[in-house]
């Protein structure tokens, strides 16, 4: 895929553009908590304004997320009103090296779209928007019809992309463009609009899954949910309408594609770190746009777009946008979401008769390659010496951030913190805790609560969770050691059978944890199923280019000759179950309730079907029907 990506992007280098539509300003006011001076005139206390910064919004978005692909050339073609909103968003859309000589300044009865948003302690507290009563002229129209006529004859592609209600004031420009549109039939026009979908002609159409359905009669909000099933089946309806290729992005679904092949997907993008969703639209929409200018097919479009938009959504807190090389970089390794719905819908579990062993993917048969080789996780898979770990590393994390304002935090703000941190430690499940300290690091400097002299670095972080998660580790392996407590009371239920079961049938046999190398062997030897694991106990050294599950899984397929099948993974987390799928191998998912040590956990299931588990079991006490099923 990286090879076809390279030459695409190498392609767009040469593809000119034009974009129509909603230029806007954003304006990020952050105010000072000490606020003002109290107003002589009014008695009130006024706002402080401790930082600002502006950044193109609307169709001014969509040329920032172009530029970074570095088209031949950008032509924007909008309106903007003669004020200090209109003159700073040209200049920032010109330094962008866009071509701005058809944003026609509107003098009367137009102000530039600019959204002035005040935040405070990291919350948008108001927003103030300008040009909501703008009438735009027939002058105005005329001049923008123009431009979009020279876009049509001279460009590879032209962005037609309306967000603002009712930005289009005069109905009789729409045909007008329709009209221009099917005048250059060979061009590829890509139409992007919230309020006036069903108006165009002769375009290819980008929707989301939700506008997609609403054009389609569904009514529903933009929070409502919408199946894979009637997506396919309003894409269909609508292709059929329009005849030209429609595009819906789905969110962490992915993009599906409807053209006269049929229908193209490619499914979203698990990524582990904090995301903004904010203008991962537009990113999917340009590189969708510059695809098709670069002569390439709907499906190869997504492709891109896809990955575009994953880079986008990883850049929290700015309207972000994706380079070739960033592009480039996320393809090397992608970790791809598998069967969302199925993932949110237990109700529609598939089991192995008579059991709780679901199968999610999974087909059962006389194996022509026997399974040889069995990687195993730890915690939560084997042994649950170390449940709870996250309710352990949730305040460690949270005081890091807060530093010294831990016991005075505003409690909204602290919530928020919370709610991030939980975000984060559910996302990361699986990586090594060194890896997990590295952006508790950096979400450190992002707060900014830490003065920069006392942020720790990812070592400092590690050694203080570790602390604290081990005191209350060697507390249990005291009373495992004593006898107060016993095997079965520290492991998944029938765990410690399976392995002893699948080492009589000579299966090789691997322990892969995130957890420090050291520890794994100490609480392995402890629990008494160290030496089963003859393909070796395999842990964090504490540098990430020394050791990974990934590294691990790769280097049993190289060292054995192995051809896929012939390994399977068995885990808790995301890690080893994505490794193991790239490899070719059976992924089996443990979605034990850690506490009591069996039965189901949905969020588990949820997360580990996402990550490609084609099997999915609660715990080991149907163990011999599992067998039955691998061998």
């Amino acid at each position: 895929m990286t090879n076809e990506l390279k030459t695409i992007l190498e392609k767009i280098r040469k593809v000119k553009i034009a974009v129509y539509g909603d230029f806007c300003l954003d304006a990020y006011w952050i105010l000072d908590p000490e606020g003002s001076e109290i107003s002589v005139e009014t008695g009130q206390q006024a706002a402080s304004v401790g930082r600002q910064y502006y950044s193109p919004g609307g169709a001014g978005n969509v040329t920032a997320n172009l530029a970074a692909l570095q088209p031949a050339s950008i032509r924007a073609i909008g309106a903007i009103g003669n004020d200090l909103y209109g003159r700073e968003l040209k200049q920032q859309v010109q330094d962008l090296g866009v071509e701005t000589a058809s944003l026609v300044v509107q003098p009367k009865d137009f102000d530039t779209y600019a959204f002035v948003k005040s935040h405070l302690d990291e919350e948008e507290i108001s927003r103030v928007d300008f040009g909501v009563n703008n009438q735009r002229s027939a002058a105005t129209d005329q001049l923008l019809l123009e431009s979009i006529r020279r876009a049509l004859e001279e460009d590879d592609v032209l962005i037609f992309n309306q967000q603002v209600p009712d930005s289009i004031t005069n109905a009789a420009f729409i045909e007008a463009v329709n009209q221009l549109i099917a005048k250059n039939p060979g061009k590829t026009v890509l139409l992007d609009s919230r309020h006036f979908n069903d108006q165009f002609q002769n375009i290819h159409l980008k929707i989301n899954e939700v506008e997609l359905a609403r054009m389609n009669g569904k009514g529903i909000s933009y929070q409502d949910y919408v199946s894979t099933e009637e997506i396919e089946i309003f894409g269909k309806e609508t292709f059929k309408r329009y005849r030209k290729p429609v595009f819906v992005t789905c969110g962490d679904r992915g993009i599906i594609a409807f053209d006269e092949e049929g229908i193209h997907r490619t499914g979203g993008l698990q990524l582990s770190s904090t995301l903004d969703t904010t203008g991962a639209g537009d990113t999917a929409m340009s590189a969708i746009a510059l695809s098709l200018g670069a002569g390439c097919s709907p499906a190869q479009a997504i492709r891109l777009a896809n990955l575009a938009a994953a880079v986008t959504v990883q850049k929290v807190f700015t309207t972000g946008t994706a380079s070739a090389d960033e592009i480039l970089q996320l393809a090397t390794d992608p970790n791809f979401v598998y069967q969302p719905e199925l993932a949110k819908s237990p109700q529609k579990a598939t089991y192995l008769e008579g059991t709780e062993i679901e199968l999610c993917g999974y087909v059962a048969g006389n194996r022509a390659i026997p399974i040889q080789h069995a990687v195993f996780d730890h915690d939560g898979t084997i042994s649950t010496l170390r449940e709870g770990w996250e309710r352990i590393m949730e305040p460690v994390m949270i005081q890091a951030i807060l530093g010294s304002h831990y016991q005075t935090a505003d409690p909204g703000l602290y919530e928020k913190i919370r709610q991030r941190v939980i975000a984060y430690i559910d996302q990361s499940t699986g990586i090594q805790t060194i890896i997990q300290m590295e952006a508790l690091a950096e979400m450190v400097r992002e707060y900014g609560m830490v003065p920069k002299d006392q942020i720790l670095d990812k070592f400092g972080y590690k050694e203080i969770f570790n602390d604290a998660l081990l005191e209350m580790v060697n507390k249990r392996m005291e009373k495992f050691r004593t006898g107060q407590l016993h095997l079965e009371d520290f492991t998944i239920k029938g765990a410690v059978d399976f392995l002893h079961t699948l080492k009589n049938k000579g299966i090789t046999l691997y322990l892969a944890s995130g957890t420090d190398r050291d520890d794994v062997i100490k609480e392995a030897e402890l629990l008494g199923y160290a030496d089963l694991f003859d393909g070796g106990i395999h842990g964090s050294v504490g540098d990430v280019a020394k050791y990974s599950k990934k590294m691990v899984l790769e280097k049993i397929i190289r060292d054995n000759g192995l051809k896929g099948e012939e390994l399977i993974a068995f885990g808790d987390g995301p890690v080893e179950i994505q490794e193991c799928r790239k490899v070719g191998g059976i992924t089996v998912g443990i979605a034990c309730e850690e506490p009591r040590r069996y039965g189901l956990n949905l969020e588990k299931r949820s997360r580990l079907i996402r990550s490609g588990a084609q099997i999915i079991i609660p715990d080991y006490a149907q163990q011999d029907r599992l067998l039955e099923l691998l061998f």
